[in-house]
């Protein structure tokens, strides 16, 4: 066997392996949501039954951890886009020899674990009485978002020519009107990237609703999903396996609406004729 042949055929084995480690998760996680005596084996249930999901859908369990989860991420990611946007602004249209150091700074930040700044932020939450709220949690989730998603932000902005912007100086609009109807508008497709990126890793944050979040009326769906995990190491694989099904279902629904404009790539070409 020729050497390029061995090559070949160590890549494609090697892809294979690294699609079944992702691939089995999933199938063990669609096959245990419908399997009554689910366990952590891969194995076809002997009856596919409902129950699980009966289980899981009741307010308590689902729809009220959902609600909350939405609310939090979804006001955590807007705020997080338009304070990106407005920082990533000046970045990528003025110049100066401090942009590379600030930028790096904040790349820096990104950095930073979580748990090494939670037990100040805890201590600061309780002196300005913003612990247990869901405005305060979302506030200090969209503050650990916004640094990366500065640096994402203004690499999309650079794509966007300056000589657009001139022109509509010259009409006479200000830099906030350029920005929100000339410079956002084209580069939507990067906009949609940020805020896909924004809201992902904000949904699946389980250590800050934990540890800012008291009430178990306000608790999201990534911090419910305790309530499968009894004592002794005991748990309900069944009903966890569709409580994940559940609570996937957001994100793959956000990304299938989209995900026609990330491929449609900068539309620039007509908006410089003329």
């Amino acid at each position: 066997m020729r050497r390029p042949t061995r090559a070949r055929l160590a890549a494609n084995a090697a892809l294979l392996v690294t699609a079944a480690a992702f691939a089995l998760p999933l199938v063990w996680l669609l096959l245990s949501s419908v399997d009554a005596n689910a366990d952590l084996r891969v194995r076809v249930p002997s009856s596919v039954t409902g129950d699980n999901f009966d289980a899981v859908l009741t307010d308590e369990i689902t729809f009220t951890p959902m609600l909350n989860s939405l609310l939090l991420c979804g006001g955590a990611t807007l705020l997080t886009v338009v304070c990106a946007a407005l920082a990533a602004y000046p970045l990528s249209r003025h110049r100066s020899r401090f942009n590379r150091p600030f930028l790096l700074t904040i790349l820096f930040t990104t950095c930073l674990p979580i748990t090494a700044v939670m037990v100040p932020v805890y201590g600061l939450f309780v002196q300005v009485n913003l612990i247990d709220t869901m405005y305060g949690t979302g506030l200090f989730l969209a503050t650990s978002q916004l640094p990366f998603s500065i640096w994402l932000m203004k690499n999309f902005m650079d794509g966007v020519p300056m000589v657009l912007e001139e022109a509509a100086w010259t009409d006479g609009a200000s830099s906030l009107q350029t920005l929100s109807r000339v410079v956002l508008p084209l580069m939507g497709p990067g906009l949609t990237v940020v805020t896909i990126y924004t809201f992902i890793q904000l949904w699946g944050n389980f250590f800050v609703p934990f540890m800012l979040i008291l009430t178990p009326d306000q608790m999201p769906a990534s911090v419910s999903i305790f309530t499968f995990f009894g004592n002794y190491g005991s748990v309900i694989y069944g009903q966890l396996a569709a409580f994940s099904i559940l609570y996937s279902a957001p994100v793959l629904v956000l990304y299938v609406l989209i995900s026609r404009r990330l491929g449609g790539g900068f539309a620039l070409g007509g908006a410089v004729k003329g």
